[in-house]
């Protein structure tokens, strides 16, 4: 696969889904999720947990008790921008964690959270979900890290509350917001010397930093520091992903779950380095001058980075995690996977559907004639498209045009986490479990007469079983059924290594021979390598 270039969704999963999303391709248009009835607030009676920082006050929430807005790392603006995040400060007295803190800044439509604070780069902060504290219980520790690409979301998100496995699962879980897009990931290590050294993958560092910060409080929150599961869902499975290429995160969690999210390469320094000129350029800032970056309005760095279509100013680059050699040394899954992370099982998949999600803006893809669908493929595949055709043709012999453009487009994330699965077997260690999640969301595409069935991100709400929450998860009564086998495959692997739900068949592990497959739907069933025409004609 080659290194993530024109991320936009014309192009998304023909180059390989993890290049597209990591470029931060947008977000279909979505109603907001912020509401006044507050489905995920915290009320009494309260609770209090001391800190290595300071003592918090939490409440109950949906059965559990959560506590929103906890800082793990001192403020990133001014002169911590783009660099390493900063040591926390202490504070005295009982600091309150009851309402949600800022996402990192980002466009205006790109986060999700509910009654959430305007986006700020004062936003290195996390939220827990416990079942009990002071219980003298070591339970499974979940660390999730949001979607949204590298530019765009929030760890506040209804559908990824964290509450209800919590108190279900008797699990603890965690979400935290970073830094994000050029304020995360311009990379100045070979324009403004070593301060900079850290700059590229500063956003992947407050990553870093949140697992530091798990690891040395999670125990007063009734979690176990020693068997935490690092997961996320599309930009935050490539987070997911290079957190496991990450030397400074090495020890920090035990096991890992890529969702939709597969993320071979990241950017080389070159790349990016090019980008820090134009962005340098623009601000009419010498390399030496580096330091005044500090005093640049957060506005003035976002625009730079959106670009202004109207006005014909594309975005002025790429913004994702950096090869530099030291924080990030490798790609995190080309040639290979670290070999530090040999030991750590890993569950990764795809949605059967995932293209849905990313062409909800451009109608007329759900209504293909055969000669457009033929016209499209050609011209974003090149001379592979009639073979690939071909394939799916075969493969889905009563399958509409429009039907063979999703799967096609879909493909190019499946194929490549099935590449990153078979890397990680390659190791010789710890095991690797696959799925394709196949239940079908109702939820409408505006439009057309489709619905999102199982697209990019329809899976979130259930995971986290959060089915009562509004989402792309649909209406069905059903949902439940699915909501609940997935929701315990996910805490069983954090729990023990193996995925595994009641009344659900034995998920092997995945090998290269057999390519052994967990589909999740209302009923469960393992495929041997479901779909084999597809994949070979996917397979580079």
């Amino acid at each position: 696969m080659d290194t993530p270039r024109d991320f936009d969704r014309r192009r998304l999963l023909t180059l390989g889904a993890g290049a597209a999303i990591a470029g931060g391709a947008a977000w279909p248009s979505l109603a907001r999720a912020q509401t006044s009835g507050g489905f995920t607030a915290v009320s009494p009676p309260y609770v209090t947990v001391e800190t290595t920082h300071g003592v918090l006050r939490g409440g109950h929430s949906r059965g559990a008790i959560a506590f929103k807005g906890v800082p793990y790392a001192g403020s990133p603006a001014g002169v911590g921008r783009f660099k390493a995040p900063r040591p926390l400060a202490s504070w005295t007295g009982v600091r309150d964690a009851l309402k949600l803190a800022a996402p990192s800044i980002q466009a205006p439509d790109g986060y999700y959270g509910e009654q959430e604070p305007a986006p700020s780069e004062d936003c290195l902060t996390l939220n827990i979900w416990t079942p009990a504290v002071g219980d003298g219980k070591r339970r499974p520790v979940m660390v999730y890290s949001h979607g949204g690409g590298f530019r765009s979301g929030s760890g506040s998100s209804p559908t990824q509350d964290g509450a209800r496995l919590a108190a279900e699962y008797d699990v603890v879980v965690v979400a935290s917001n970073h830094r994000l897009g050029l304020l995360g990931y311009l990379y100045l290590g070979e324009l403004a010397g070593e301060a900079y050294a850290s700059s590229g993958n500063q956003g992947m560092l407050d990553i870093v930093a949140a697992h530091a910060w798990v690891r040395a409080n999670i125990a007063a929150f009734g979690g176990d520091p020693n068997n935490v599961m690092a997961f996320g869902e599309s930009g935050g499975g490539q987070k997911t992903a290079a957190l496991m290429a990450m030397p400074a995160a090495r020890g920090l969690f035990h096991k890992a779950s890529i969702q939709s999210g597969p993320f071979l390469r990241a950017l080389p320094r070159d790349r990016a380095t090019e980008t820090a000129r134009k962005v340098l350029k623009a601000l009419d800032i010498a390399p030496s001058q580096a330091h005044r970056l500090a005093e640049v309005p957060a506005a003035t760095l976002l625009a730079l980075q959106l670009g202004d279509k109207a006005a014909g100013k594309p975005p002025i680059g790429d913004f994702a995690p950096v090869v530099d050699g030291t924080y990030l040394p490798q790609h995190p899954f080309d040639p290979g996977p670290a070999a530090f992370a040999a030991d750590i099982p890993l569950i990764i998949g795809t949605n059967q559907d995932e293209a849905t999600f990313f062409l909800m803006d451009e109608p007329a893809a759900f209504s293909m004639d055969d000669a457009t669908l033929t016209a499209r493929v050609r011209r974003e595949l090149g001379p592979r498209a009639d073979a690939v055709l071909a394939a799916f043709r075969a493969s889905r012999p009563t399958a509409t045009p429009s039907e063979l453009f999703v799967a096609i487009r879909t493909a190019g994330m499946e194929r490549d986490s099935i590449l990153t699965a078979e890397r990680k077997v390659g190791q010789g260690g710890a095991p690797v479990y696959m799925y394709r999640y196949a239940y079908q969301s109702d939820r409408p595409i505006r439009g057309t007469d489709w619905t999102l069935r199982a697209g990019h991100a329809t899976e979130i709400g259930i995971m986290f079983d959060n089915v009562d929450v509004p989402g792309l998860q649909g209406s069905k009564p059903d949902r439940v059924e699915v909501a609940r086998h997935m929701s315990e495959m996910w805490t069983t692997f954090a729990r023990t290594g193996h995925p595994g739900a009641r009344g659900q068949p034995a998920w092997p592990a995945y090998t290269p021979e057999r390519r052994a497959t967990m589909i999740i739907d209302t009923t469960c069933a393992v495929q041997d390598d479901p779909r084999p025409l597809e994949r070979a004609a996917m397979t580079p």
